[in-house]
């Protein structure tokens, strides 16, 4: 007679067995389907900044550690008291064999920072005056204002350097055909590599199958070990960890620094008015939400996490530090001078992370009286849950991401930052946005991003860091 054993208990015993060392590393990304992508058009989903990541690269990268490394370029200094970059390219073929050249490089940098793009980058990018090819080897980034973290910018695999005429990268992999569905990545020829040097061919074991798909059918291939790591795991998916028998080993959470809150997105009706979105933000259990994740994760009432590039230490709001008892109850207020019921959209991403936020604020919202009203998170709201990592360790990031609809006063500062002339009086300028953000409620901080994976033992070189990435060719070892 042939047992039917339930899925959740098949599912555990296959997390029992160890999985094989052979044959490629299977990558599954949570979201849609893997393709190339042209980061000019448009944001980029999760697996497709993996895959042109692996494809292609920018003049540096970030490894392993999240830390930055050579990328097409081989070395660079800073001169001009930090207003010009250069860089000296290595060696380099695009994916069909032809050599990289400084004046392409140029130019696929020039059209990613060009007006029009719709580089998720490009509000970040205003500092550089003019990118030039100075020899054939050599390109120098000349900037209008000072910028130390550029580097970290120009590691993101949003300014990854590729042609669009004959599409490809110069990245660890080529792209081959795969399976069904799926993408497979080969590891490209070193063109420095003289045909005589004694380096073993890469084997089947050095390719990378990359797929696309929602997180529950991640999880569920990872936990039969028909895949090697999960890539891309935010809040909104957390909780499906919980029945599916993932080893603790396997699990991985990153450090990771950037947002999550709620941002003020319809300053009308009821959150037109300061004293009641602080009413909000005080009201909100940020302990709970975070116990009901079951993991570690910081809380937090502040934008920034530390001072970063600003002039001062993160801004306190007062409603996280006046007890709600020595103020006036504003909703009250309110509900005295427009009678009937409160109601707010709150717009959160699709899954069951996104379920218990919107039920937990809810539920504190309901403790003043308000009718929380669950939306899509791309749909009209007044509240909208943003979790982002930070690209880069600027305080105007943080300020400019949480400012989606913020008062005159801080977008006059932020606006000010981006333009000082000097790294002093930016500092001055992001302080006084920190603090106009802060007074103004324009967004109301929650915890730390929650990033994970799920990583299998043969995956030895995958470490945790505060970018939260991951390159394919930072998985195995030294052999990649």
């Amino acid at each position: 007679m042939k047992v039917r054993l339930p899925l959740a208990f098949a599912l555990l015993l296959a997390g029992c067995d160890p999985r094989s060392d052979a044959g490629p590393v299977v990558v599954s990304t949570i979201g849609g389907e893997v393709a190339l992508a042209d980061p000019a058009r448009g944001a980029l989903d999760h697996g497709n900044r993996v895959l042109l990541d692996a494809t292609a690269q920018g003049l540096v990268r970030f490894d392993a550690a999240g830390q930055i490394e050579p990328g097409l370029a081989e070395r660079w200094i800073v001169i001009d008291h930090g207003m010009s970059y250069l860089f000296r390219l290595r060696e380099a073929e695009w994916a069909d064999g032809d050599k990289v050249t400084a004046d392409e490089v140029v130019a696929s940098l020039r059209r990613q920072i060009a007006p029009g793009s719709r580089n998720a980058l490009l509000p970040f990018l205003s500092a550089i005056d003019q990118i030039v090819a100075r020899t054939p080897e050599v390109i120098e980034v000349e900037l209008k204002r000072p910028r130390p973290d550029l580097l970290k910018l120009f590691a993101q695999p949003e300014l990854a350097l590729f042609r669009t005429h004959r599409p490809g990268g110069s990245g660890p992999f080529r792209l081959t055909d795969g399976p069904h569905g799926h993408v497979l990545l080969r590891p490209a020829f070193d063109p420095r590599r003289s045909p005589d040097d004694d380096v073993a061919k890469p084997g089947p074991q050095d390719n990378v199958e990359l797929i696309g798909e929602r997180a529950s059918r991640a999880i569920a291939r990872f936990v039969l070990h028909q895949s090697d790591l999960v890539s891309g795991g935010t809040a909104a998916d957390w909780p499906l960890l919980a029945a599916a028998g993932v080893a603790p080993a396997n699990r991985r959470i990153d450090p990771a620094m950037g947002l999550f809150g709620w941002a003020v997105v319809d300053r009308s009706g009821f959150l037109a008015d300061a004293a009641n979105r602080a009413a909000v933000a005080r009201a909100i259990d940020r302990q709970a939400i975070v116990a009901a994740f079951g993991t570690t994760w910081p809380t937090t009432n502040q934008i920034l996490p530390e001072a970063l590039d600003s002039a001062t230490p993160p801004a306190q709001p007062a409603w996280a530090t006046v007890p709600a008892a020595t103020t006036a109850n504003p909703v009250a207020t309110w509900r005295a001078a427009h009678p009937g019921d409160i109601r707010l959209r709150l717009a959160v991403p699709a899954g069951p992370g996104g379920t218990l936020v919107f039920g937990l604020t809810a539920a504190n919202l309901h403790t003043l009286g308000i009718i929380a009203d669950r939306v899509a998170w791309d749909a009209s709201a007044d509240l909208r849950l943003i979790d982002a990592v930070a690209p880069y360790d600027s305080a105007r990031w943080y300020l400019a991401t949480a400012c989606q609809l913020c008062s005159p006063e801080a977008q006059t500062a932020l606006d000010g930052a981006r333009d000082a002339p000097t790294m002093a009086l930016r500092a001055q300028h992001l302080a006084e946005a920190d603090a106009a953000l802060a007074s103004d409620v324009a967004f109301i901080p929650i915890a730390q991003p929650l990033r994970w994976s799920l990583v299998s033992l043969r995956l030895k070189q995958w470490q945790p860091n505060a970018r939260a990435w991951h390159p394919l060719n930072r998985l195995r070892g030294p052999t990649n």
